[in-house]
């Protein structure tokens, strides 16, 4: 077989238009919510699944970026050094060796400090004595996951203080349920957080995504925003709109086969859905080997021609089955969209039992991103 003399013709049958105009849109609705706050996007997990090196260069002018941990850091900082070397990159994660610690001074990169090994990793770093470091001391005001308590921050304010090498001090905490406006933790954690930081002239953060778009103001010197900025409403049971963002990403796929059904015929695997009449049943090029989930129910929408349309059946690991009675005439190749412009992922999440962070983040390889 010769190789070079055969032509391949792929149609993409699964893709993810990912908006870059929508990602500008959010960051400034980020800007005229945070009361003149410094904003570190949040753009951690391959930017929650749209794409880190690409959704970084669109944000590139938001005061600093904020990944999980060093070698998210390490792929930005090397991508970013040729264009904004000097942009502040924080590890909300921070570090967990020496080795760890010496590559983020080389690298001038910020980390949280959450916990004593960090907080001792740093007081034994000789080699700090000519070298910067930005460190976020990370408060546990209630979320109880990372964090010192409280009764602790004194001490370790201090600690960091008596280091004989230069290091820069700002404070943080996170909001446990902020999605819900009507839990009363969310200002108890910012009432807690003023009381612990007051006495420290340190710059402070504490709002997510949800905090910003939330009804108190609690902006202080930074914001973190993270999914609202690829459209996602962070609220319980809200959809963008409510609070003016756009969708990033729009996943479709493609009409592969239309199945002239009768009354009875059972579609997929297990035959969990019977045709209630002689009806059309449109297959889908997508399924959860592309990130759809698995566990979307009956009655999922998607849209077909712009009408939505109930899925049926289970999810395949390539396709997917959809009642299409409603849509007009439909046609193999015609576009189907998933989620995005039209159809907001808070939907189809609440369809599968689950969230819209964990939809965005699970769109998988093969499905190509195309950005516009």
């Amino acid at each position: 077989m010769v190789w070079n003399k055969t032509v391949c013709i792929v149609t993409i049958r699964a893709h993810a238009q990912i908006s870059l105009k929508a990602l500008q849109h959010n960051l400034q609705r980020v800007r005229q919510l945070a009361s003149g706050a410094e904003i570190m996007c949040v753009i951690k997990a391959n930017a929650y699944g749209h794409g880190l090196l690409q959704v970084a260069e669109v944000l590139a002018d938001a005061d600093a970026l904020a990944v999980a941990n060093l070698d998210e850091a390490s792929r930005l900082r090397s991508h970013l050094a040729n264009k904004i070397p000097d942009k502040k990159i924080v590890i909300l994660q921070g570090v967990l060796t020496q080795d760890e610690l010496t590559f983020v001074c080389k690298q001038n990169l910020d980390i949280v400090v959450h916990n004593e090994q960090q907080l001792q990793l740093i007081e034994d770093a000789q080699f700090l004595s000519s070298t910067p470091l930005s460190v976020w001391l990370k408060v546990d005001t209630g979320m109880h996951r990372l964090g010192f308590s409280p009764d602790k921050v004194d001490g370790v304010v201090s600690r960091l203080q008596q280091c004989s090498h230069d290091v820069t001090i700002r404070m943080m905490s996170h909001f446990a349920n902020a999605d819900d406006p009507s839990d009363p933790l969310t200002e108890n954690q910012f009432i807690l957080f003023s009381q612990v930081t007051a006495q420290y002239e340190f710059q402070k953060s504490i709002a997510n995504s949800a905090g910003i778009a939330g009804v108190i103001d609690c902006s202080m010197d930074w914001v973190r925003p993270g999914i609202m900025l690829y459209g996602v409403n962070p609220f319980i049971g809200m959809e963008q709109e409510n609070i003016d963002l756009l969708p990033v990403m729009t996943l479709s796929a493609t009409v592969i086969s239309i199945q002239q059904r009768t009354k009875g015929d059972a579609i997929g695997y297990g035959g969990t859905w019977v045709c209630p009449e002689d009806m059309p049943i449109a297959v889908i090029s997508i399924g959860y080997g592309d990130g759809y989930p698995r566990h979307a129910e009956t009655d999922t929408p998607v849209l077909v021609n712009g009408n939505r349309c109930p899925l049926v059946g289970r999810v395949s690991m390539d396709m997917i089955c959809v009642d299409v009675r409603e849509a007009g005439l439909v046609k193999i190749g015609d576009e189907v969209i998933l989620w995005g412009n039209g159809l907001p992922v808070e939907v189809v999440a609440h369809h599968s039992n689950t969230i819209a962070y964990e939809l965005l983040c699970k769109v998988t390889p093969r499905v190509l991103r195309e950005y516009t």
